[in-house]
């Protein structure tokens, strides 16, 4: 019997050196097809950068312009302060709704809770609603406790629960303001579950609505009571800061209009029914809000001497929840509410622009897609194809001048900015991927993670004593472990070896950092780690 060899089962042609063939076959089509597709990225990438660039520039114009030259708010719009009228009595204090959405919040309730009833506005123009939708039940008689206790004190505190979770926190608001006592609110501010208001918020904020009819909205500022608990909470500062210091700013400045940050602000309830009221629709329920109200002609106003303290989310899985809600729910509402932006009659032909050009496509779709595709894609193939060259002034100039404008918001973190670059563009694809889930309405669109607050839990904990973790393996990879981090990690990697030993373009320095930033996370080494018990 002839020997078997495994030769047999080999077709001739390659039987000699595969790595040669596969070779010649990558040779036989990059000219055709990987060169010209290449470069077409490269070519759309440059255009995209252009965008993001002359936005971030148009802002930081504009920003400088109205700190230099725009006057306050309280001399631009009418405004008196909230004073003690002897004839009237509290009848001259217009009936304010505080609603507060809750959803197993056992870390954080009673600071929202304790906030709004001490903020300084009379007892019987003010009515506290608890919108609690826990699904544990413990939290719940918790939650229910803390607003017997204030409604003992002489506060109208009102604790509303659901018989189910439908629309979540749209549900939760549209459904609190069908209630009979609220017909006699005029106004409703919001504050989720770790916001705590200072006392003079109210007095601040209303008489703004009181003598200026075509404002529907006030906006405060966030302010963050963690922001050096971790590097993780540090980037997210830098990056929220120059939402609210120059995006929110140029808004109201040049438009009134801006996108409603879902708490820490005030809204007129006419406003809201004439909008159409709270919908579920996407995962912005604020955002869906604030355009249609805006579209109806409503102005919005931003404060921003008036703050808010709340707490950012400290753990990685949670920030990556947050992110992908709010990646995946503007992306989703551009595709439902375009049309109707640009056939609107009631604004301007130059505001709508502003909001489809502007507000919508380049912050909420190209500035993720460019960045993701651009340094995490493009740059590193470009090192193995180097027939495709990427101008220096796309690679390096304008990414730094875009860098640089992004890191006025936050001064104190401007040795953090290279960090900050790293780590953005990691979270750029989950951004990314979440954006073309909103888009093409892929099947987590409507995916709504409340954001985990920690309070005061790290603190608590380490009061007990330590107790053994024991966890299963699959359990601690589902929790730490991110396997498409890693995946971009390797490639990276390779990408960054191959310039090094043969490539002339010097990228392997950052590849080799973004590298290391994607293995980091990827191994869920990001933000604070919480001990189970």
């Amino acid at each position: 019997m002839a020997e078997i060899s495994g030769k047999n089962f080999i077709p001739d042609s390659f039987q000699g050196d595969i790595a040669g063939q596969i070779g010649l076959l990558w040779e036989l089509i990059k000219a055709p097809l990987i060169v010209p597709l290449l470069r077409l990225s490269v070519y759309i990438c440059l255009a995209m950068s252009i965008m993001v660039f002359m936005e971030r520039l148009y802002m930081g114009i504009v920003i400088v312009l109205v700190k230099l030259f725009r006057k306050k708010p309280e001399k631009r719009y009418k405004w008196e302060p909230m004073t003690d009228d002897i004839e009237m009595g509290n009848e001259a204090f217009p009936m304010v709704l505080v609603q507060i959405p809750m959803f197993n919040e056992k870390e954080v309730y009673k600071i929202s809770i304790g906030a709004a009833c001490n903020l300084s506005w009379p007892s019987d123009r003010l009515v506290i609603q608890v919108l609690d939708d826990s699904t544990d039940y413990s939290v719940k008689d918790m939650v229910e406790r803390e607003c017997m206790k204030w409604s003992s004190k002489g506060i109208n505190i009102r604790y509303q629960i659901r018989q189910s979770r439908g629309g979540y926190k749209a549900g939760a608001l549209k459904e609190g303001l069908e209630h009979d006592y609220v017909k006699e609110c005029e106004y409703v501010v919001i504050f989720d579950a770790d916001f705590r208001p200072e006392p003079d918020f109210l007095r601040r904020s209303v008489p703004f609505l009181i003598h200026n009819r075509d404002i529907g909205l006030v906006q405060a500022r966030w302010r963050f009571v963690n922001s050096n608990e971790c590097l993780l909470t540090r980037i997210q500062e830098m990056s929220l800061d120059y939402h609210f210091r120059v995006e929110q700013e140029v808004g109201s400045a040049t438009h009134a209009f801006f996108g409603f940050n879902g708490t820490g602000g005030i809204w007129r309830i006419e406003a809201i029914n004439e909008a159409g009221g709270w919908k579920d629709r996407t995962t912005v329920e604020d955002m869906d809000l604030a355009v249609r109200a805006g579209l109806k002609g409503w102005k919005f106003l931003y404060l921003g001497d008036l703050q808010v303290k709340s707490e950012l989310p400290s753990t990685f899985k949670a920030f990556r929840f947050q992110q992908h809600r709010w990646s995946c729910g503007p992306a989703n509402l551009f595709r439902k509410m375009g049309l109707d932006i640009a056939t609107n009659k009631k604004v301007s032909l130059y505001k709508k622009f502003y909001v489809i050009y502007s507000f919508f496509f380049v912050r909420k779709l190209i500035a993720h897609m460019f960045t993701f595709f651009f340094y995490c894609v493009v740059i590193p193939l470009t090192i193995l194809v180097p027939e495709v060259d990427v101008p220096k002034w796309g690679a390096i100039y304008i990414p730094c001048i875009i860098t640089m404008l992004n890191s006025v918001g936050t001064p104190r973190s401007l040795h953090l900015l290279f960090h900050w670059v790293l780590f953005e563009n990691v979270m750029s694809f989950h951004r990314t991927k979440a954006t073309f889930i909103g888009l093409f309405e892929a099947k987590r669109v409507n995916e709504w993670v409340v954001t985990e607050k920690l309070g005061d839990t790290l603190k608590n904990k380490s009061n007990n004593k330590a107790v053994p973790l024991r966890k299963s393996v699959s359990k601690f990879l589902g929790d730490r472990i991110n396997l498409h981090e890693l995946g971009f990690a390797v490639f990276l990697f390779v990408c960054g070896l191959y310039d090094f030993l043969y490539g002339k373009s010097n990228y392997f320095i950052y590849l080799f950092l973004q590298s290391i930033t994607f293995t980091i996370v990827g191994f869920g080494y990001v933000g604070t780690i919480v001990p189970s018990r």
